[in-house]
């Protein structure tokens, strides 16, 4: 009862900052000086914009505004130029991209807009040097080492992950659940740590499964950590960014090598099948080798920002239909905000599956790569083939 209390309250909290924050977004702007008509003119609405402004990187965690002022935590700004030196300050110091500071300008999607920059060079929301005008300065080279909230996200959800870890740890230290039942939060814990054991590390990797779990439940709860807190409203989606899929990517492709032995490359290096197919198999033996940590990344990148991004297009409809019509726009509102809430509950689920297909099929990998021989590891008891794994 109080997990599905906790969970419709997380509901409501993200579905009132969407409102609070799209209300501002799209509200109406003032009419130009000498307008004849008087009338307030509606912004034009780009989705593909506001939800990649969204579920990008940023210098700040954004989460409303209130009275045209942003509600936001700004994150530390670490900047080298050969020409300047080093620089290190507060993003709030830009004033959300409307001064600059100490020859540095955020760049805003308006002030890009409205000084006619090529987007492709000037990005909103990248930093740049700037003249004594405040124009951009092309040719002064910046290297922006900043603490976006994608790394200050994932260094939270690292010492969270650590925190919680080493308390359950301690307990069993001390017999709590070895010589006497489980407590607190080490009874959640446990059956899903028993559950990553069994159906993971035993199933695929047999006997060998020890040597495995610590790498496997470390990346188990890492992601399942960063994908419950990129839930919540004002977070950064961190396992919706590619950088982030691609470096648990290559670590499990390490893994997975340095877990090979001579069957495994002599498989490669001479697939078993008639002679004349032989040619056509090594490339695609070869190819398979690099393939696998490339599904593994972009499986868990493509699920978990899709989710996000389906979540914004439902509240960014509520306004394009009221920029239609107020009426239809108030009258549609609940039902998109219902499918909000419908894929928010499903992606709740969708982080915990991710995880478990990320570990599992890491785990798949590892045991085709010691096994060598696709035929003997799919007589091994409990032996799943990633083909059927989505």
């Amino acid at each position: 009862m109080l997990s599905r209390c906790s969970k419709f309250t997380m509901v409501a909290v993200f579905s009132l900052s969407c409102l609070l924050f799209s209300a501002i977004s799209y509200g109406q702007e003032k009419p130009a000086p000498g307008s004849e008509t008087g009338k307030q003119e509606k912004p034009k609405i780009n989705p593909s914009k506001i939800i990649l402004e969204h579920v990008s990187d940023a210098h700040e965690f954004h989460f409303f505004n209130y009275s045209n002022h942003p509600v936001s935590i700004p994150l530390p700004v670490i900047l080298y130029s050969p020409a300047k030196g080093w620089s290190v300050f507060m993003s709030s110091a830009f004033k959300h991209g409307e001064e600059t500071y100490n020859g540095y300008r955020l760049l805003e999607e308006k002030y890009v807009e409205e000084n006619k920059l090529d987007e492709k060079i000037y990005k909103p929301g990248k930093i740049v040097a700037v003249d004594a005008s405040g124009a951009p300065d092309a040719s002064v080279k910046v290297y922006d080492l900043s603490l976006g909230r994608n790394a200050v996200q994932m260094i939270i959800s690292v010492i969270l992950l650590i925190w919680i870890m080493s308390r359950i740890a301690g307990k069993y230290a001390k017999g709590q659940g070895v010589t006497t039942a489980p407590t607190g939060f080490q009874n959640a814990v446990e059956p899903v740590i028993t559950f990553v054991r069994d159906e993971v590390g035993k199933s695929n990797l047999g006997k060998r499964y020890e040597k495995y779990m610590p790498f496997l439940l470390t990346v188990f709860f890492f992601i399942l950590i960063n994908n419950l807190i990129g839930l919540l409203p004002g977070t950064a989606n961190v396992t919706g960014n590619i950088a982030f899929t691609a470096v648990l990517g290559i670590i499990s492709f390490v893994v997975i090598l340095f877990s090979t032995n001579k069957h495994y490359w002599g498989h490669i290096a001479n697939p078993p099948v008639p002679f004349g197919v032989k040619p056509i198999m090594i490339p695609v033996e070869i190819m398979g080798i690099f393939t696998k940590p490339f599904a593994l990344i972009i499986r868990l990148f493509a699920n978990m920002i899709s989710g996000h991004i389906i979540i914004l297009s439902f509240i960014i409809l509520i306004f394009i239909f009221g920029a239609m019509n107020t009426g239809l726009g108030w009258g549609t509102s609940p039902f998109f905000i219902a499918l909000a809430i419908f894929i928010y509950l499903i992606e709740i689920l969708v982080a915990f599956i991710q995880a478990f297909i990320f570990a599992n099929l890491t785990a798949v990998f590892i045991g085709q790569a010691f096994e060598g021989s696709h035929d003997e590891h799919a007589h091994e008891p409990g032996h799943h083939d990633d083909a059927v794994i989505v």
